[in-house]
């Protein structure tokens, strides 16, 4: 997903003119149409090898500006591919209506067919795109088109609802307002084009009644906010776009980039475990890779929020997805293939590893329970972290109240970059505050590499109907720094389901899991292991108003004492994938 504004029409132009005087080898053609199935207009920019012969295509389908891709185009042609960068429909130079995951499967199979049948290619088509253009890399690949042989997809979603739209039944408030709001700028744009000729207008008006162009509101430029509003619950209007309910369909191998502080890490994971598992044909299942890298859409690094990770932590990942493609597409024997299939970065020891598979087959998943004395509450209480069996008091409470949540600080995020900063940050701020329970082990005398899936398990009770909870794993460094790692969050009544909510009855205890994704982190000797326990992260996530109802302004938010059991029959916890060490196997 990128927040940004096209180059000026006349710079790309320039440039594109230099690009091809140059002694560059290629030939750039701009605004090319492709007819849909449907009859709409999409529109590309080709650059392709000034040579004869035919060539593979990488085809890239963007929401955000096709000219911004121009270097990218350049660099495929150079390579011997021909390079397509496609507005998607409804924006910029394409036709029809922008409507989010809604037409990516069918334009996506078209282009891809459009491409291989053009003279100057040779029949195989591979696709290529990150966040939102992986959106279009995946839904193209489900529906299977031909002569797609292979895909690239980086940061980007297996679920629209879960990870995109809303994380544990709670509305992802801050990526969803900030990504809607940016789009619109686009659409607003061409919807007053059509307005902006006076003759468009009554001339029998008064001339101060002169509109000078059409208003428009929310359903005019972004009627799908309030269709994502209208939908909380995981509906057929999510599960038409499901890439997870799709693996079986895809054909094709892929080369998936995550990374440990991005949005839609869970996404592109689930999207390699996905297919590697239920994969359409037995190359497809084989042709999976994995890149984890640590920032995503939280940065390209080597410093990532208040994190630097060293000079070590650049990976060239455009030159390791080319060499991909020269083996998949052109079927070059580089050896690529016969490599570890995942790549990953782990932090604390801030070093890069090969792997057989994800999760790791020699990870010990390990429960470290909740203690306390019962005062728990902020990171001056007596919260533990502990391997052996709960013990202590039986409970830790606290008061929830939406009017005063705890704010978003650092984690996966993306929208308004210039007062939420992403990636990891010191969280001692918020841990000062009575509504979050802190629990910690005692400092570690040997390194504890932590490196897979993440789960928090909780017995919970209520004095609401409804209410949130969310959990964040944090490394607390020798000097009291409290660097946050992964976090999630669980809205009480999608506890059992996200199809079929159920409030909870005041006062009884239920179990619930928070899903906080994956992380591969060494907390190195000296350095404690923390779990923070609260019930709001906003405006990451919305407020829940703790009546039963939503934040849509018509009902008032109340306020919630919430409790945290952990005795023998309620072990709550947090379940960690330990890596043993090569000295204790």
């Amino acid at each position: 997903m990128k927040f940004s504004r096209p180059l000026p029409a006349l710079a790309l132009c320039a440039l594109a003119v230099a690009a091809h005087g140059a002694d560059h080898g290629v030939i750039f053609e701009s605004n090319v149409p492709m007819k849909t199935r449907d009859g709409v207009t999409l529109v590309a920019d080709i650059y392709r090898p000034a040579a004869e012969g035919q060539f593979p295509v990488i085809l890239t389908r963007t929401p955000y500006d096709k000219y911004t891709n121009l270097g990218m185009g350049l660099a495929v042609a150079q390579r011997g591919y021909v390079g397509i960068i496609q507005d998607v429909r409804g924006r910029y130079r394409s036709g029809g209506e922008w409507y989010p995951f809604k037409h990516e499967a069918a334009d996506g199979y078209d282009a891809v067919e459009w491409a291989a049948a053009l003279p100057y290619a040779n029949g195989k088509v591979a696709l290529v795109g990150g966040s939102y253009v992986g959106v279009t890399v995946m839904q193209a690949a489900v529906a299977a088109p031909p002569h797609l042989v292979a895909i690239a997809p980086s940061v980007t979603a297996s679920n629209y609802h879960e990870h995109w739209v809303y994380n544990g039944g709670a509305f992802m408030q801050l990526l969803n307002q900030a990504w809607s709001s940016v789009l619109s700028i686009d659409a607003i744009t061409r919807r007053a084009a059509g307005s902006a000729n006076p003759g468009y207008w009554d001339y029998r008006r008064p001339i101060s009644a002169y509109p000078v162009i059409d208003k428009v509101s929310n359903q005019d430029v972004a009627p799908y906010y309030a269709d994502w509003v209208a939908h909380p619950d995981y509906d057929d209007y999510w599960k038409q776009w499901a890439i997870d309910e799709r693996y079986d369909q895809i054909t094709v191998p892929a080369l998936h980039e995550a990374a440990w502080y991005d949005l839609f890490q869970q996404g592109s994971i689930q999207n390699y475990v996905g297919i590697k598992t239920h994969g359409a044909n037995a190359a497809a299942r084989a042709g999976q890779r994995l890149v984890i890298r640590p920032g995503g859409h939280a940065g390209n690094g080597p410093k990532i929020g208040e994190v630097d990770f060293g000079p070590g932590s650049a990976f060239d990942m455009w030159d390791y997805t080319m060499r991909w493609f020269d083996h998949y597409v052109k079927g070059e024997d580089n050896g690529i293939d016969r490599e570890k299939p995942v790549k990953l970065f782990v932090m604390g020891r801030n070093a890069w590893r090969d792997e057989g598979e994800w999760p790791l087959a020699r990870t010990r998943y390990t429960r470290y329970h909740l203690r306390s004395g019962g005062r728990a509450n902020s990171v001056a209480g007596d919260g533990i972290l502990a391997v052996g069996p709960p013990g202590g008091a039986l409970v830790d409470s606290y008061v929830s109240d939406p009017h005063r949540p705890v704010a978003t600080h650092g984690g996966a995020i993306l929208g308004d970059e210039g007062r939420y900063i992403q990636g990891p940050l010191d969280q001692r701020e918020n841990e000062q505050r009575s509504d979050v329970l802190v629990y910690t082990t005692p400092v570690l005398t040997e390194d504890t590499e932590v490196t897979g899936p993440l789960a928090v398990e909780l017995y919970v009770s209520s004095s609401a109907v409804d209410t949130d909870f969310t959990a964040k794993l944090v490394d607390v460094h020798p000097d009291g720094r409290a660097i946050n790692l992964a976090d999630g969050i669980k809205r009480a009544r999608y506890r059992d389901s996200r199809e079929y909510p159920e409030l909870m009855q005041p006062g009884a205890i239920y179990k619930l899991t928070i899903d906080l994704g994956s992380t591969a982190n060494v907390f190195l000797a000296g350095h404690r292991i923390r779990l923070e326990i609260a019930s709001s992260n906003f405006p990451r996530f919305d407020r829940n108003p703790q009546t039963g109802g939503r934040d849509d302004g018509a009902a008032p938010f109340a306020t919630a004492t919430n409790v945290i059991h952990h005795d023998r029959d309620h072990p709550s916890a947090i379940i960690l994938p330990i890596i043993p060490s090569e000295t204790n196997p």
